[in-house]
């Protein structure tokens, strides 16, 4: 084998000259020929985070529908969620038909790197986690014709790193990537939902971490989250807009729009507010108009499906240097903080929600954020079943020690479990860990 530099070089070099669309199907093909590989493959988170998919060189055809595998009780699970490469023998699976984990095989912090039953000249399965700060965007698998060395497995953590870039940078031209995330198709509302959140959902930077997870109701498309770093802060969104199917997803694109661009023009978090009060207002006066133009028939149908214009939201900046968060609730659920190992519902004062009132006035408010802090933003349909905060907080609180990434799969997945898989509404969340230690402690006006 080539030196380090030479082979990624020429794994670039390759990647470069292929359709967007043949570049996991060209990785597979550099990596066999550096490794001896018997085997390659790329597996990719779906949007659920609960499932993986092979992904092939192309779709598949019209009729070719993804293959998820699940994570549960699988070596593919415990990699994604320990993020840590794992080799055993090659004639055991990942998955097996009971979808129960491999005992055989060792972790990457093993002193052997292999497990027990796999001799050095045995052919040997290596599965890595394919991450970008803290994004699990999926798995690469290799079956080798022997243990691979230290050496080895370093080039191959190398190899999944690089694929992580692959991706993010391919998949702005090819549907090949968000095909294999698919395993169950979206609704049209869910579709625009989807466009409106941030391209990942999960970020390691320094003084936090953040990670969000949305779970769709079968009818409804109105929340979103987003969050995006500047040079001295973070910011954090999280909306909920009324409404059913397409229309509520028209006015959390209305809403979404509207902070994205005064974010972008550099306006502060009150000016924000502002911008998305007054654009939810014009959009309801639009669709009022549309309302009275047509037959009471039509009339009584479009009210009956949402032909009004509310959005809750909570907008939130965070400082890098001093952890101070500066807020603004628009009638929106509290948020939990999990400070000392004991969650608590921050009991914020409440202004109007977006689009009630033309002239309403948004209060700025703040928190001072400690290190080792956890803070949970959630909508309204987290608390399904009853409406009441405390099995949410106990989760909370019991999912402590999780990466924010893990923790907030963990709540959505509660209120599935809670609901029967029928949720009536968007069950969303958005976690934040803060790590900053350069901070001072100090009093909250929210708490």
């Amino acid at each position: 084998m080539g030196d380090r530099r030479s082979w990624m070089d020429d794994l670039l070099a390759s990647l470069e000259r292929e359709s967007p669309v043949r570049s996991v199907a060209v990785l597979a093909r550099v990596l066999e020929q550096e490794f001896s590989a018997v085997h390659v493959s790329f597996l990719i988170t779906d949007l659920g985070g609960r499932a993986v998919v092979r992904l092939p060189g192309h779709t598949g055809g019209a009729d070719g529908g993804p293959e998820p595998l699940a994570l549960a009780g699988t070596v593919y699970g415990h990699v994604i969620h320990t993020q840590r490469l794992w080799t055993g023998p090659a004639e055991h699976t990942a998955v097996d038909s009971a979808g129960s984990p491999l005992r055989e095989g060792e972790w990457e912090s093993a002193p052997a790197e292999g497990g027990p039953e796999a001799h050095d000249d045995e052919p040997t399965k290596v599965v890595a986690p394919v991450t970008d700060r803290g994004d699990a965007i999926g798995l690469l698998e290799l079956t080798l014709p022997s243990r691979p060395d230290r050496g080895r497995l370093e080039r191959i953590r190398e190899a999944a790193h690089a694929l992580a870039y692959v991706v993010i940078v391919n998949r702005r031209f090819t549907d090949l990537y968000e095909w294999g995330r698919r395993t169950t198709r979206l609704s049209l509302a869910s579709e625009i939902q989807h466009r409106l959140l941030p391209e990942s959902f999960t970020c390691d930077a320094g003084p936090f971490t953040v990670a969000g997870s949305l779970e769709p109701a079968a009818n409804i498309g109105g929340d979103t989250f987003d969050y995006t770093l500047g040079e001295r802060g973070l910011t954090l969104t999280l909306t909920d807009a009324m409404g059913h199917d397409v229309r509520a997803a028209q006015l959390a694109t209305v809403v979404v729009a509207a902070l994205r661009n005064a974010r972008r023009a550099g306006r502060d978090l009150l000016t924000q507010a502002h911008a998305a009060n007054e654009a939810v207002i014009e959009h309801a006066v639009r669709e009022q108009r549309a309302v009275t133009q047509h037959s009471p028939q039509v009339q009584h149908a479009l009210a009956a499906h949402g032909a009004q214009a509310m959005v809750t939201g909570q907008l939130m900046w965070v400082d890098f240097e001093t952890g101070e968060a500066a807020f603004v609730n628009a009638g929106h659920t509290w948020p939990l903080l999990l400070r000392d190992g004991e969650a608590q519902e921050l009991t914020a004062l409440i202004d109007l929600p977006f689009g009630i009132e033309p002239h309403a006035e948004y209060r700025l408010q703040n928190i001072a954020l400690r290190p080792g802090d956890r803070l949970v933003l959630i909508t309204d349909g987290m608390l399904e079943p009853d409406q009441d905060d405390r099995s949410l907080r106990r989760l909370v609180e019991a999912t402590a020690s999780e990466h924010p990434r893990e923790a907030v799969q963990t709540f959505t997945r509660s209120v599935l479990t809670a609901t029967d898989h029928d949720p009536r509404d968007d069950a969303t969340v958005l976690c934040l860990d803060w790590h900053n230690s350069t901070h001072t402690s100090g009093s909250s006006s929210a708490a």
